[in-house]
């Protein structure tokens, strides 16, 4: 990957920010720091890694993304915007009546979003299925699944790790958003999880563990999972909870908060910093 495409990332993750930012500004409330800790990740995805089309969602032979941590719809929806799938008029409508960007993710209402979630743990049953299922149908597609690392503690997560892997599901490349955070404290501090990826390579998993915010080294991790040839691939990023903005960055509290108007403005004076210091 060269320095224009790395910098074209970048600045996509900025973008989803701002735009994370903004709607859950206009909402009052939201989900913060979990859908922030991720924007690296989805802007290596949608900014080129997946094979998607804006105009044909639901196109049979596209890359399918299941959020498992459905909560973090917002960023979700942002990228999904910037990338063509609908207006970014519509952001603005999060979780509000009638709306067609719930809380979380919901296939039957947002275009691009392949899997509804937020029930924590049954995204990724549901991701070791699809991949399943578009083996069966002979689509050389692949299926990417974003994880919570406070979701981890769910024990279906863990059923789905093992029949991935019995199943040789090797068009299933996961993430882990290894933030360190969840709802109710530090992870360490409620469930600690140990090291993620000796764990998963011990059921099986080709697993490898890189910075989750820098673009290039996601992308090559990808790139090496794709060479995998029998085993399901885990990525585990190591990130920082509410990436990006001060009154977030690295704390439990942001899984859910209040932005208000003048915290808006100066979160996005943050990132307008942050994009303009990305060069080529």
């Amino acid at each position: 990957m060269d320095k224009k495409q790395v910098a074209e990332l970048k600045r996509f993750a900025v973008e989803i920010r701002k735009e994370t930012v903004k709607t859950i500004a206009s909402l009052g409330s939201g989900h913060v720091g979990g859908s922030l800790s991720m924007a690296e990740v989805l802007a290596v995805l949608y900014g080129g890694e997946m094979r998607v089309a804006p105009s044909d969602p639901k196109k049979e032979d596209r890359d399918w993304l299941v959020v498992s941590k459905g909560h973090s719809g917002p960023a979700v929806y942002s990228a999904l915007a910037l990338k063509g799938f609908f207006d970014r008029s519509m952001l603005s409508t999060l979780n509000r009546p009638e709306t067609d960007l719930p809380s979380h993710c919901d296939m039957n209402h947002t275009p691009g979003v392949d899997m509804t979630t937020g029930s924590l743990g049954q995204g990724a049953s549901s991701a070791a299925g699809i991949a399943c299922g578009n083996r069966l149908k002979g689509l050389d597609n692949w299926t990417y699944l974003i994880l919570g690392d406070g979701e981890c503690q769910e024990g279906q997560v863990w059923e789905s790790f093992l029949f991935a892997a019995q199943q040789e599901l090797s068009h299933l490349i996961a993430f882990i958003d290894w933030n360190k955070c969840q709802l109710d404290g530090f992870t360490d501090e409620v469930c600690g999880m140990g090291n993620l990826e000796a764990k998963l390579k011990e059921f099986g998993w080709d697993a490898r563990t890189v910075d989750g915010h820098d673009v290039a080294a996601i992308a090559e991790a990808v790139r090496e999972a794709k060479k995998e040839a029998k085993k399901p691939s885990m990525i585990v990023l190591d990130t920082v909870k509410g990436k990006g903005i001060s009154i977030a960055e690295g704390k439990p509290s942001s899984h859910s908060m209040s932005i208000s108007r003048e915290e808006e403005a100066d979160a996005l004076k943050e990132l307008d910093a942050e994009l303009a210091a990305i060069t080529e």
